[in-house]
């Protein structure tokens, strides 16, 4: 998975040295049971993408991104990147020599953070959904 702040110093994971997991698209299952509960009145979970330890939820307010610590994967650090944050975002799809696809946010006060996702994965719906909640 990479993620990565480029402005105001480096939020809680570890956006600079994850750059080796990609992220793939995962049932809502998955990773819904730890997720709802932090979700407020009317949130609803949209999409979910997972890397080998670490995962993002999609939701109807912000993207939480899930850091997995420890060897024991019991402790976790949640951050949330509310969509009314985004002041910019970018989608770059997959191609012939570079399978990864890539969404981009810039968010005020923080600068851009950066997801890499695996190939496959609808980079359209991705880009209809930050739109609908951003725009």
């Amino acid at each position: 998975m990479r993620y990565r702040c480029l402005s105001m110093g480096e939020l809680v994971i570890d956006f600079q040295n994850a750059s080796y997991i990609k992220l793939g698209q995962v049932p809502l299952s998955e990773i819904s049971g730890q997720l709802q509960p932090l979700l407020v009145e009317g949130e609803e979970l949209f999409a979910a993408f997972k890397g080998m330890r670490d995962y993002i939820g999609f939701t109807s307010k912000r993207i939480i991104a899930v850091n997995v610590q420890g060897i024991t994967g019991k402790k976790k650090d949640f951050t949330s990147l509310p969509f009314s944050k985004v002041q910019a975002f970018s989608i770059e799809t997959a191609g012939t020599f570079d399978l990864d696809a890539e969404l981009e946010l810039w968010f005020s006060g923080l600068g851009k953070v950066k997801f890499e996702f695996k190939g496959k994965t609808d980079v359209a719906y991705l880009n209809k959904l930050v739109a609908h909640y951003v725009l």
